[in-house]
């Protein structure tokens, strides 16, 4: 038996993929638990998972101020402040925490998101043997290769909570020499693209059971394909344009749709649309014919691993980059999150749903996801891990 320690920052779509892992690992007897802020982690957790809490005040605060200034910009502007305004704070404000978890749990192996910077650099000062759950495949297909003064501004960022840490520099910091979990396929993401041993695709990481959310099954149309429309927890609050621009091309359409949203931010709905603060998704994609979304990886792997098309509107972050790899695979459509209006999301949808070919592209990317393993697979590599620590040690 092992003890395998998640380290997450404050993030639903960060904390998601390893719900499934653990629990994996849990039926193999090996032991987990979670560290990371209690808003998030209670949000997520099975009540019965075992979890370090930090203080929620310091990233609480942080994720407000990342969320209202990055709702102002776009593009590199946007990744400038989620580093500057919430990533390199969190980082600061999580380190002093962890030594403190690690002596209480006594874990044989981190698992890392690659967004808790302070999980990779506190694994380097106790020697422990780490691996990368890395939330996006953008992490590992190099988006900022053709962006060298950008790339180089990111490495200085790094470069200064290693210096700040008391490690000797080292390349790529924030991921893991030994094993990095990617939650999609090489077919999606960079079929023409080689990498590293290291690095493990292991496709979306199905079955994770959470907290339960209420949803009204009875309300479902069996007559009608069924939409959904989501962007994501921290996009959602920007999102009300968009929402409304969805609604109305949703109200022109013989579908029924399902939109994610804060109540505040849609009017009146048509009768075809259910709006839900949340919804369980896993839960609910075997029910429908095709997906809106941000471009957020879980969203889209999960979709894909279900053979649903999709409509991408990436916001920021990673988005575009994912939303440019499900358009060359053929599995759907990009729109503009800033532009595009009722008819224009009307007439991708109509398409999306009436080319056979989208659905046929959507299901062979889907069944790549599903050969990669998912959350066994990845469980499957951690144990690996553990077992190779003395060899390599």
């Amino acid at each position: 038996m092992a003890r395998f320690l998640v380290i997450v920052p404050p993030l639903a779509g960060h904390i998601n993929p390893t719900l499934a892992v653990g629990a994996a690992l849990e039926r193999r007897g090996h032991e987990v638990a979670w560290v990371g802020h209690p808003g998030a982690l209670d949000a997520r957790l099975p009540a019965s998972a075992r979890r370090y809490e930090l203080p929620d005040a310091v990233p609480a605060g942080l994720l407000r101020t990342m969320t209202d200034r990055s709702n102002k910009v776009r593009g590199l502007a946007s990744l400038k402040f989620l580093w500057e305004d919430f990533l390199v704070p969190l980082a600061r404000a999580m380190l002093p925490q962890l030594p403190a978890v690690l002596d209480d749990y006594r874990p044989d192996v981190l698992l890392v998101d690659q967004q808790a910077v302070a999980g990779a650099l506190v694994a380097r000062q106790r020697g422990l043997p780490w691996a990368t759950s890395c939330s996006t495949s953008a992490g590992v297909t190099a988006p900022l290769a053709g962006l060298p003064k950008v790339q180089a501004w990111l490495d200085e960022q790094l470069a200064a909570l290693v210096a700040e840490a008391g490690l000797p520099a080292t390349p790529e910091p924030d991921r893991s020499p030994h094993l990095v979990l990617v939650y999609s396929s090489r077919e999606l993401a960079a079929p023409d693209q080689s990498f590293p041993e290291q690095i493990r695709f292991v496709g979306p990481s199905l079955g994770r059971k959470g907290p339960p959310v209420d949803f009204p099954w009875e309300a479902l149309d069996p007559s009608r394909p069924k939409v959904l429309v989501s962007l994501g927890t921290v996009n959602a609050e920007r999102g009300a344009r968009f929402f409304a621009a969805a609604a109305e091309a949703l109200a022109a359409m013989e579908v029924q749709g399902i939109l994610v949203a804060p109540e505040g931010r849609v009017g009146d709905l048509p009768t075809n649309v259910i709006r839900r603060d949340f919804v369980p998704q896993l839960e609910l994609l075997p029910h429908l014919s095709a997906v809106i979304c941000h471009g957020g990886q879980n969203t889209v792997s999960e979709s894909l691993a279900h053979g649903l098309p999709l409509l991408v509107a990436p916001i920021r972050d990673d988005q575009p980059v994912i939303a440019e790899q499900v358009v060359a695979a053929g599995c759907g459509l990009r729109l503009r999150f800033s532009r595009s209006g009722a008819a224009e999301i009307r007439e991708a949808l109509e398409a999306i749903l009436s080319d056979e070919g989208y659905a046929a592209r959507a299901a062979a990317i889907g069944e790549s996801l599903k050969r990669a393993g998912g959350a066994e697979a990845a469980a499957e590599a951690l144990i690996a891990l553990d077992a190779g620590a003395g060899t390599r040690a």
